[in-house]
C-alpha cells in the first residue's frame, strides 16, 4: 500500500482471476478505502436508477443462430477514423487514484496492450500528459467538465492536444452534482489532488467533496458552447449525457462529433431512465449520422453485443476495470478486459456473427418474461 495524506492505496501490480466483471466490486471492496469506494460504487438518492441499468440488459434478449459456417470473430472496428482491436473502451471515470497509486497511468498501459480506447476525466489523479505518455501513442479521448471559466477550459484543451487526444469528451448532465448519500454517509473529501486541476491551482480537488468541485463547473451548457468547444480545439467533440432523441438532435445540430448515451452510471438523475433502455430510439434518430458511445450497466459480453445491436459504436465501462485496477494495476484491468473481449466473442460466436458489422445488424427479441 502507498499512503497518501492518510488514504491507503492500493500499489498491486500483478494478473489476477477473473470470474467475470461483476465479482470484482466485492473483492475490490476489501481493498479501497471505504470513503473512497463509497464514491467510486454509488448512485444517486436510493440507487434506483443505478440499479435499472443492469435489469435493462434483461428487457432484450439475442437469437442464437446456427449453420453459420464461422469461426473466429473479429472484435476489430473503426470509430472515428480509428481503428480498434474491440469496441469495448475505458469510460472517462474520475480520480482513479482512489483505487490505486498508479490511477490512470496504469489504466492507459491496459489499453495500450489491447488495442482499445482511453478516455481520461478532467478529474483524473493523473494529468493529460502523463496518462497520455502510459499510452504510448494509443488513441485517447479526453473528456471536458466545462469550467465556469473560459480561460480555464482553453488551457486544458491546449494540454489534451498538446498531449494527441483524438477527441474531447464533452459531460452535459453534470452541471450539478447528483444527490450522493454514500458520500454524505461517508463525509468523503477527496484525499489527494487532482492533477490537472492542480495545475491552475495548488492542491486543487483535495479535501474537496464533488459538491463543491462540481460547483466550479458550468452550471449552463448550451449548442453554443459544444461549437465554441469544436472551433477552438478542431477536434471532434462527443456530447455526453444523451438520454433522448431531441438532446441528440440539438447536439448534431450544433456540430457535435459523436452522440455518447449514458446516465453517469446511475450518478446523477435518478428516477430517469436505464441508459440501454433509451439507446435504441436515440439510435433511429441519429441514424447513421455521427458514431455513438454507450454506458451504464455493462457488465457482460452479451451487454456489449446487445448494446452494439441496439445502435452503439463503441461500448464504454468504468467502476469493472477500476475495481480491476485496485486488484491488480495495469495487469488487472487487463485481465477484466481480457475477460469481457472473451465473453464478447463467445457470444459472437453463438449468434452466428463474424464481425462487428454483422452485430450491429443483428436484431435482438423482445420477449416479455
Amino acid at each position: 500500500m502507498t499512503v497518501v495524506n492518510g488514504y491507503e492505496q492500493s500499489d498491486r501490480e500483478e494478473h489476477i482471476n477473473v470470474l467475470n466483471l461483476e465479482s470484482l466490486e466485492k473483492r475490490a471492496k476489501e481493498i479501497i478505502p471505504t470513503g473512497g469506494f463509497g464514491y467510486i460504487v454509488g448512485g444517486s438518492e436510493d440507487d434506483w436508477t443505478l440499479a435499472q441499468n443492469r435489469k435493462a440488459f434483461t428487457h432484450k434478449q439475442i437469437y442464437p443462430r446456427t449453420l453459420a459456417n464461422i469461426d473466429n470473430p473479429d472484435m476489430s472496428t473503426n470509430v472515428f477514423g480509428i481503428d480498434l482491436k474491440t469496441p469495448v473502451m475505458m469510460a472517462p471515470l474520475a480520480a482513479q487514484g482512489l483505487a490505486h497509486s498508479k490511477g490512470e497511468v496504469d489504466t492507459a498501459k491496459h489499453l495500450l496492450m489491447r488495442g482499445a480506447l482511453m478516455a481520461q476525466s478532467t478529474y483524473s489523479s493523473a494529468s493529460i500528459a502523463d496518462t497520455a505518455a502510459a499510452g504510448e501513442g494509443a488513441p485517447q479521448f479526453f473528456q471536458l467538465y466545462m469550467s465556469k471559466d473560459w480561460k480555464f477550459n482553453e488551457a486544458i484543451l491546449d494540454e489534451a492536444k498538446k498531449a494527441g487526444v483524438k477527441g474531447i469528451i464533452l459531460t452535459a448532465d453534470a452541471t450539478v452534482d447528483g444527490y450522493r448519500e454514500a458520500d454524505i454517509i461517508n463525509d468523503f473529501q477527496f484525499p489527494i489532488p487532482m492533477a490537472n486541476l492542480e495545475k491552475f491551482s495548488e492542491g486543487a480537488g483535495k479535501g474537496q467533496g464533488i459538491a463543491e468541485i462540481y460547483a466550479a463547473a458550468a452550471q449552463k451548457i448550451s449548442p453554443d458552447d459544444v461549437r465554441r468547444i469544436a472551433e477552438y480545439s478542431d477536434l471532434p467533440v462527443i456530447v455526453k449525457g444523451i438520454q433522448t432523441p431531441e438532446d441528440a438532435e440539438l447536439a448534431i445540430g450544433a456540430g457535435a462529433a459523436g452522440i455518447y448515451v449514458s446516465n453517469h452510471g446511475g450518478r446523477q438523475l435518478n428516477g430517469g431512465p436505464a441508459s440501454f433502455d433509451a439507446l435504441s430510439a436515440i439510435a433511429d434518430s441519429v441514424a447513421g449520422r455521427v458514431p455513438i458511445i454507450f454506458d451504464s450497466g455493462v457488465r457482460r459480453g452479451s451487454d456489449v453485443f446487445k448494446a452494439l445491436a441496439a445502435g452503439a459504436d463503441l461500448v464504454a465501462l468504468g467502476r469493472p476495470f477500476v475495481y480491476a485496477l485496485a486488484l491488480g494495476g495495469a495487469l488487472g484491468v487487463q485481465d477484466a478486459i481480457q475477460e469481457l473481449n472473451h465473453e464478447f466473442a463467445t457470444t459472437m460466436q453463438l449468434a452466428g456473427t463474424k464481425t462487428i458489422d454483422e452485430v450491429k445488424q443483428s436484431k435482438l427479441a423482445d420477449f416479455k418474461y
